[in-house]
């Protein structure tokens, strides 16, 4: 099985501010990879290695085995590409650009990109100055999945669209997928959609690879446990240091005590009960819930268990 991206230590700089710090990820054919993290934490920088925008200063990255610096023509031509900005020719139709784009990619199909027109329903006599901007992406999707990419890269799709328009996006890109057999490479910061549409998370956090991790593993490993104590946040997660979990944060609020942790919740749970604790409940993480306990201020830190209290 051909690896599609390997990155290989990869870090970069821009002056003072670090925005990869020895990157290695492994990303395989036909799944869909959800890219999250914080704002200025990395997610475009890496996109933009991927697609040979920004060479490396320090480590590898390969796409198809190739270098996408140095042999742009043999990555581009097998990836698709949307990028948050959507900047497409003003003065151009919709028709007339699809056309235009499809003159560059030898496998562009026609009566798919017809298909999409249709299933969006776009009109493909419109000029793009016309367009709103869920039609300008529904048009920049159009014109880098119709030639069937088995690459398909996108940064923040969905940035500022209304739901029906973010759902006619993620429709598009799990049909390239499950259909052409496409590697999707998503970046959002909108998580729920993340989670829906994702085999695979990757999360980012200050440049560096947070979690890697396949989605259903994430659901399995990752829970909120919530009781109602007179323990404070510290007792609490140094009470639990011995059990099979690991605390991620914790949050005190109003005599209630949230807790995301990574591991089997059972003992933890049974310690809890054991010690009095009332109403001592687990749940499955959400994504959000996941991310936020990485790296939200209620995070708790391996080393020094300092944590953000609320009262």
């Amino acid at each position: 099985m051909e690896t599609v991206i390997e990155i290989n230590d990869l870090s970069r700089s821009f002056g003072k501010k670090v925005a990869l710090d020895g990157v290695s990820l492994e990303i395989l054919p036909t799944r869909v990879y959800g890219l999250v993290g914080g704002n200025g934490h990395g997610k475009t920088t890496l996109i933009k290695h991927v697609l040979g925008l920004l060479r490396a200063q320090s480590g590898t990255v390969r796409v198809f085995g190739k270098d996408p610096v140095r042999d742009p023509a043999g990555v581009l031509e097998r990836c698709g590409y949307v990028s948050e900005h959507r900047d497409l020719p003003e003065w151009m139709r919709v028709d007339e650009l699809l056309r235009y784009v499809a003159a560059f990619h030898p496998t562009w199909d026609s009566s798919y990109a017809a298909e999409l027109v249709e299933m969006l329903e776009l009109d493909g006599s419109a000029k793009v100055k016309h367009l709103s901007k869920g039609m300008r992406a529904q048009t920049a999707l159009i014109a880098a999945a119709a030639h069937r990419p088995e690459l398909l890269v996108l940064d923040e799709p969905s940035t500022g669209l209304d739901a029906v328009v973010r759902k006619d996006i993620l429709a598009v890109t799990v049909r390239s997928a499950a259909e052409n057999g496409a590697t999707v490479l998503f970046s959002s910061h909108l998580l729920n959609e993340v989670e829906l549409m994702s085999d695979e998370i990757i999360m980012l956090e200050h440049g560096r690879v947070a979690l890697a991790e396949s989605a259903d593993s994430l659901r399995e490993n990752h829970f909120v446990v919530t009781t109602q104590t007179q323990m404070g946040a510290h007792e609490i997660v140094r009470f639990s240091e011995d059990s099979t979990s690991e605390i991620l944060s914790c949050r005190k609020q109003a005599g209630t005590l949230s807790l995301v942790i990574k591991g089997d919740p059972a003992r933890l749970v049974d310690r809890l009960r054991a010690h009095g604790e009332n109403e001592v409940v687990a749940r499955p993480a959400s994504l959000e819930e996941s991310f936020v306990a990485r790296a939200g201020r209620d995070r708790v830190s391996a080393k020094s268990l300092e944590l953000a209290d609320v009262q």
